[in-house]
């Protein structure tokens, strides 16, 4: 018995040694493909080569069935949810932009006062900054977007370059944040090459962003020691909205195909096929017309927020006495005067709860959500607690009826509510990634712990979720 003791515990612990001793890969190419779809993949697949989606979705590790844990979802809260491993909640970038209480003006979600664009409105670190740390700053990570948003965001506060496209000039650009030894390579890299792209132009932004980051990996030596490093890459899958908007996409998703995998096979054969992970998904989301549904019958209707806003503001007078209650509304939320429910002494929960009650009766809206309520909710508003920040979200969310458009008369902006499910998928390619097709649905929160585990590195500071393998 003890013989047989002694040769299992030796077994396993040489089948844990070997397993501490594989290498962990040299690079990690994080590419986030904004608006990409699994239907689209797959209804052009037959026009495919051999080396871009066919290979990754064959040779990778496919989480078919992903998500995000949250909404409302945009690009910039996407990106930020992929890079923190966590969401708006805790790492404060709710969208694109949100509105400042203070000024009550819009904020964009990476402008800087001083710099011009960083990422100082991050509250939390990401994948990049973590490995900063972990390598005491040696590591390099560098972050390309077609837009300024994505670069930013996926880079993180530590990273050596977030690059994009100036959409005035098409060349490559960046911030004065980041290190003056990366805005010399950009600099040598626009006198070579030039105008990269064209505004109008979505398959030539994305070329340049996959050439440009090919080029860092070759001029900055990225994963060419044993200190692990991180190329991101926000390419777009955006069509546009035409009326052969079949036609449109498929020309987008072949040109994404080719694009994968010129960029895969070259970084593969710089760096070595066996050092190097490559993780692919998507924002989440897609991009719609507006529709005329009362031109099919279909129910519809207006709802005006900001008409909205003066009557509850009317109401609440009525109930108190007559004052500005409302500050404002953005998008479909409206924020209330703290200050002067402070000084009149009400309490912001029984205004939360009396302003409820009053725009559920209202035509066109289907459900209020008021910051306590999403704060104390159940599972069932779940998703719509982890997309607010109590700090820069409105105190009241107006859920509108399907089909029915929300307008704010004030701004002019105007969009239609609809309820879409967007399939995508998560895909690890490369070292350390057996391939696999796994239909359990995950959220995407857990692609940055499966990337820290895989480079042995912390997880972000605000990241909870577990790895995917």
């Amino acid at each position: 018995m003890n013989r047989y003791l002694t040769a299992l515990l030796l077994a396993f612990a040489a089948t844990a040694h070997s397993q501490s001793l594989q290498p962990a890969p040299r690079l990690v190419v994080n590419i986030t493909i904004d608006q990409l779809r699994t239907d689209y993949i797959e209804a052009f697949s037959p026009y495919y080569g051999t080396d871009g989606f066919k290979k990754i979705l064959t040779k990778g590790r496919v989480y078919e069935a992903a998500s995000y844990a949250f909404t409302p979802l945009d690009r910039a809260s996407a990106i930020a949810s992929i890079h923190t491993g966590t969401t708006p909640y805790y790492n404060n970038i709710v969208g694109s932009q949100w509105l400042d209480r203070t000024t009550l003006r819009p904020v964009y979600c990476v402008d800087d006062s001083q710099y011009g664009s960083s990422p100082s409105h991050m509250s939390t670190s990401t994948l990049g900054d973590e490995l900063k740390v972990a390598t005491n700053g040696f590591a390099l990570v560098f972050a390309f977007g077609v837009e300024r948003d994505a670069a930013i965001l996926s880079a993180g506060h530590a990273a050596d370059a977030a690059i994009w496209i100036d959409k005035g000039t098409g060349q490559l650009t960046s911030s004065p944040y980041y290190s003056e030894k990366a805005h010399k390579w950009l600099n040598a890299y626009n006198k070579l090459h030039g105008k990269r792209a064209d505004d109008d132009d979505i398959a030539s932004r994305n070329l340049a962003v996959s050439q440009a980051a090919q080029a860092c990996v070759t001029e900055q030596a990225m994963g060419r020691d044993n200190t692990p490093d991180l190329l991101t890459l926000t390419l777009s899958a955006e069509g546009k909205h035409t009326a052969n908007w079949l036609i449109d996409m498929e020309s987008v998703y072949i040109k994404l195909d080719g694009l994968l995998a010129d960029l895969i096979s070259k970084i593969e054969a710089k760096v070595g096929a066996d050092n190097v992970l490559f993780m692919i998904t998507s924002t989440g989301y897609t991009d719609e017309d507006i529709v005329d549904y009362s031109r099919y019958r279909i129910p519809t209707g207006t709802f005006y927020i900001n008409r909205t806003a003066n009557l509850l503001n009317m109401y609440l007078g009525a109930l108190y006495e007559p004052d500005k209650y409302v500050e404002t509304c953005f998008h479909n939320e409206i924020f209330l005067n703290h200050k002067l429910l402070e000084q009149k002494r009400i309490g912001l929960h029984e205004v939360q709860d009396r302003c409820q009650e009053f725009l559920l009766q209202i035509s066109g809206i289907r459900d209020v959500y008021t910051t306590n309520r999403l704060l104390n909710g159940t599972s069932d508003t779940q998703k719509l607690r982890n997309g607010h920040h109590p700090s820069i979200s409105g105190d009241i969310i107006v859920d509108v009826a399907p089909g029915w458009q929300l307008f704010n008369e004030d701004n002019l902006e105007r969009y239609t509510s609809r309820a879409s499910f967007v399939p995508f998928p998560i895909i690890f390619y490369g070292t350390s990634a057996k391939a696999a097709h796994i239909n359990t649905p995950v959220v995407v929160d857990r692609i940055a712990p499966t990337v820290a585990k895989a480079i042995r590195i912390r997880a972000p500071n605000a990241c909870k979720a577990e790895p995917l393998f």
